[in-house]
């Protein structure tokens, strides 16, 4: 397991934080193979941060979506710090990276299933059920669920497979004690590769589940009024 925090950097001018929105408003037009993708968001200050090539566009789009910036901002990124650190230590299999005020958390699909399966492995039960338990201890963030498969077969079959995987992730999840209303969930198919699927070891590669993990209008609004006391 391997944390990769990337630097969050804050207190930019509104010129600067205005170029990065724009930046992150122009991600879902870019290559998914991109090295980099650049989240811009204003809150009074800006936030910019780089998730490199091991997230799919919507995993980006979430983080970005979700970032308020500013004092609040930094505020919300040491909690996620601290779970993502917690995150790396009990849940096996997981490659985490925190990027500023959001977690993803990447999980290859044969860690979780077997080939073409919706199914759960058992030890995948055990590494959600551990997620879980950690995510429980920061009750007011959201979650969302994507599943990624690579690009054999037909889009209908894939869809499919990349559905059920997420969705048997969100149901043993909430089987285990995470409130539903926290858990979404989104089939992506072979739409956001971050790998090339002309080789094995790439499909291997785009074949996964990423779990987004962001701060609620609650944490928002909570971490907003310890700023401003």
């Amino acid at each position: 397991m391997k944390v990769n925090r990337k630097l969050a950097v804050y207190g930019l001018s509104l010129a600067t934080s205005a170029m990065l929105l724009a930046s992150c408003e122009t991600i879902q037009n870019t290559s998914n193979t991109t090295k980099g993708a650049v989240i811009g968001t204003t809150a009074g200050a800006g936030i910019g941060a780089l998730i490199g090539s091991k997230a799919g566009n919507t995993a980006i789009g979430a983080i970005a979506g979700a970032a308020i910036g500013g004092a609040a901002g930094t505020l919300i990124g040491k909690r996620m710090d601290k779970q993502a650190k917690e995150i790396e230590n009990t849940v096996a299999g997981a490659e985490v990276e925190q990027v500023g005020e959001g977690i993803l958390v990447k999980f290859d699909s044969g860690i979780l299933f077997d080939f073409n399966s919706t199914a759960l492995k058992s030890n995948a039960k055990s590494n959600i059920a551990k997620l879980v338990e950690t995510l429980n201890k920061e009750p007011d963030t959201e979650i969302l669920v994507l599943g990624h498969t690579d690009n054999v077969g037909t889009l209908a079959a894939n869809q499919k497979v990349s559905e059920g995987r997420a969705k048997a992730v969100r149901d043993y999840a909430v089987a285990q004690g995470l409130a539903s209303s926290r858990i979404r969930t989104e089939g992506k198919n072979y739409s956001e590769p971050i790998a090339s699927n002309d080789t094995e070891e790439g499909r291997a590669l785009n074949r996964r589940v990423e779990i987004v993990i962001v701060a609620s209008k609650k944490m928002q609004e909570e971490a907003k009024r310890m700023a401003n006391q």
